[in-house]
């Protein structure tokens, strides 16, 4: 997951952009388990439309247990490119 995260945060803000359709993309970990990687941006104040908040989900099943396990980051990018509360 953090891997992905930080792909995430070395693409610009306009390369963020395309992730307003959230996209599925499913990736095998190193045990061969499959994870479901889910990327969605949209604005972290919708009357503003200007920075742009990313999220990304992790979704697995995790064999054995009868339970799924989601885990989820985020992070704000200003249009300048900056992190916002870092």
């Amino acid at each position: 997951m953090s891997l992905e995260v930080e792909r995430l945060r070395n693409l610009s803000y306009e390369e963020l952009l395309q992730f307003r359709d959230a996209q599925v993309n499913e990736v095998s970990g190193s045990s061969g388990m499959t994870y479901e990687i889910e990327i969605e941006s949209f604005w972290d104040n919708p009357r503003k439309k200007t920075n742009l908040r990313v999220l990304v989900r992790l979704d697995a099943v995790v064999r054995g247990w009868r339970r799924r396990l989601k885990i989820t980051d985020d992070f704000i990018i200003a249009p300048d490119g900056s992190f916002i509360g870092e």
